[in-house]
């Protein structure tokens, strides 16, 4: 008999390969199909629908997303027909299999931290609300899942895709940033939150679950262990407060509890200071 088949929608971003990089080693017995945005576009829903039925996935891990909210405040239609209705026409397809939805920690409103999976989504922003909404399409199928995740840091093909890898971006054009230091997340390295996806899979765990990182960390505390690992860059780093903040709303802390999900897994999620020093060249 041939092996299982998965589908990882998003292939080329930074979850995306993640999955297929840890797969033989985390998941042998799956056949693994990557989708990348030139393999297939999901808002081609007819196209989407033919590849499905032909490719027959055993489960679906779904990365796919426009994950950057200030491109969704600026486009919320397309950040809705992206976010949620994609996520709505695979929900459909896979109907009767597995299938994985990638949300995130920003659902909160940010005012308490260390939210629960049972605790009421109050999104903030365009972004947060299509995630909202794609969850609830997701869990109302008791064979799927929702992963919620904090910032994930780790090398993407592009190179641009962790927010590692962004801020050392910005830092070599010579842009300087300021980071607060009273917004708070929990960082987790893309390797990690990939092995424990697997995981989930193979267990067939269904319904929500947070997945994150051990440590809750400002941004500007983030940086401070990110900038170690670097050379000397022309952009400077300064601290700042949320207080200065002018922008669309944003949660102050949006800190995740992973006590649930921790019981399954068969390793400790570490915090990003433990996470860098086993895996340094995860952000070089």
């Amino acid at each position: 008999m041939s092996p299982p088949r998965v589908w990882i929608t998003g292939a080329g971003g930074l979850l995306g390969s993640y999955l297929i990089k840890t797969a033989r080693r985390y998941a042998p017995d799956w056949q693994v199909i990557g989708l990348q945005r030139s393999d297939l576009d999901l808002n081609d829903f007819a196209a989407l629908r033919n590849r499905y039925l032909a490719d027959s996935p055993d489960a679906v891990i779904h990365c796919a997303a426009i994950a950057h909210p200030p491109a969704c405040q600026r486009d919320p239609e397309h950040a809705h027909r992206v976010n949620v209705d994609v996520t709505c026409q695979l929900a459909e397809f896979a109907v009767a299999v597995p299938l994985f939805f990638y949300s995130t920690d920003l659902v909160f409103d940010g005012k308490r931290g260390n939210y629960i999976e049972s605790d009421a989504p109050n999104p903030l922003t365009v972004y947060a609300a299509t995630k909202v909404a794609a969850e609830q399409t997701v869990l109302a199928n008791p064979r799927h899942t929702v992963l919620r995740l904090s910032l994930n840091f780790g090398k993407s093909p592009t190179g641009n895709r962790g927010f590692n890898e962004q801020f050392r971006n910005e830092l070599t054009a010579g842009r300087d940033i300021a980071l607060f230091t009273d917004e708070y997340r929990c960082p987790a390295a893309a390797l990690h939150t990939a092995r424990a996806t697997w995981e989930l899979l193979n267990q067939r765990a269904t319904g929500l679950f947070h997945l994150c990182g051990a440590d809750r960390l400002a941004r500007w505390e983030i940086a401070k262990l990110l900038l170690p690992h670097w050379p000397p860059l022309p952009g400077r780093v300064t601290p700042d407060t949320i207080k200065n903040y002018q922008g669309p709303p944003r949660p102050a802390d949006s800190s995740l509890n992973c006590a649930k999900v921790q019981r399954l897994l068969s390793f400790r999620l570490p915090g990003m200071a433990e996470a860098l020093a086993q895996y340094p060249e995860e952000v070089r």
